[in-house]
């Protein structure tokens, strides 16, 4: 069962994330409460996640919603650039990212789309992840320096993000180029309420539309259902609370909004391949690692975590809905 890596004891306080690994032992599978992106170079191995294994390739970008998991099997000289982001800084100083279309559609839109397990797997040419690599191997060098550089990082994190945006495909990006206002207002009520007994009726009525009309709206700039949307949503606050909370499983469902733990526990399942006391677990048994561990210095522990060796991971598949 994969363990957890958590942004309080990574970030140190910053809202990015970053470093180049070079790997040659396995990773095992492994979730996030933050965002995190995977740059593929150079080398050999295969990604594995909740839908399975598949080979990996230079220029593949993996971008993983909070609560997701993944790991990587068969490592051989392979270079993984990470770039991650603080889920809750992308609700306050990083939210103006879902702004922008294609960063909408990168970080939001792809991950959280019916069937992916919040897991996105994309291409862009191989000029495009060798340049995003050299600038994650800067955000690492800026991350790590005696003084902080919260202006470089930030640019930095930008250009990461600018780059792989330009990499991929062109007519890849399908989503109108402004989000319209009734599917943002939406977000907004979901984000400041995820638990509230939301249905689709009442979300349309207050935008003024009707509900098929606000569906479709939702499906051309997210990519996914309203109430799809706020499925996602509330999985991710529950990771969360799983990881950093010690509320029993039906509480936590019920704090997000999902009152009867039996449904609970199913929808979290489909939504990140694991039972929520399974994720609890495997949260608690990384922290307890983390402890026991010796003490690192100031700048190894500002550098992205690689987990242990592999354990077996299962293959969870499953519809989407609230």
């Amino acid at each position: 069962m994969p363990a957890t890596l958590h942004e309080h004891a990574l970030f140190a306080g910053g809202p990015v994330l970053g470093g180049v690994h070079r790997l040659d032992l396995d990773i095992e599978p492994h979730a996030h409460d933050f965002l995190e992106i995977a740059v593929i170079g150079t080398g050999h191995g295969r990604h594995v996640t909740s839908q399975g294994e598949h080979p990996l390739r230079r220029g593949q970008v993996i971008v993983l919603r909070p609560g997701a998991w993944h790991g990587f099997l068969d490592c051989a000289g392979l270079t993984v650039a990470n770039c991650c982001l603080s889920a809750q800084a992308l609700r306050a100083e990083l939210a103006a990212l879902y702004d922008i279309p294609m960063l909408r559609r990168m970080l939001w839109t792809d991950p959280v789309a019916s069937g992916t397990h919040g897991v996105a797997v994309t291409t862009v040419d191989p000029v495009a992840a060798e340049e995003a690599i050299a600038e994650i191997g800067l955000l690492e060098r800026d991350l790590g320096a005696d003084q902080s550089r919260p202006g470089r990082v930030l640019g930095r994190l930008v250009t990461v993000l600018g780059v792989l945006a330009d990499g991929r495909a062109p007519g890849r990006e399908t989503l109108e180029s402004a989000i319209h206002p009734a599917v943002a207002a939406t977000i907004a009520r979901f984000e400041a309420a995820p638990a509230h007994p939301w249905r689709l009726d009442d979300l349309a009525r207050a935008v003024n539309l009707d509900p098929a009309y606000l569906g479709r709206l939702f499906g051309r700039y997210a990519g996914v259902t309203p109430l799809g949307f706020l499925a996602r949503l509330r999985a991710e606050r529950a990771a969360t609370l799983l990881a950093h909370s010690t509320l029993p499983a039906a509480r936590v469902g019920a704090a997000v909004g999902w009152d009867d733990p039996t449904y609970f526990a199913r929808r979290f399942r489909t939504l990140v391949g694991l039972t929520p006391t399974e994720y609890r677990r495997r949260s608690r048994s990384a922290a307890h690692a983390r402890l026991s561990a010796p003490a690192e210095p100031a700048d190894e522990r500002r550098k992205p975590s690689m987990p242990p060796p592999r354990v077996p991971a299962s293959s969870v598949a499953g519809p989407t809905g609230t």
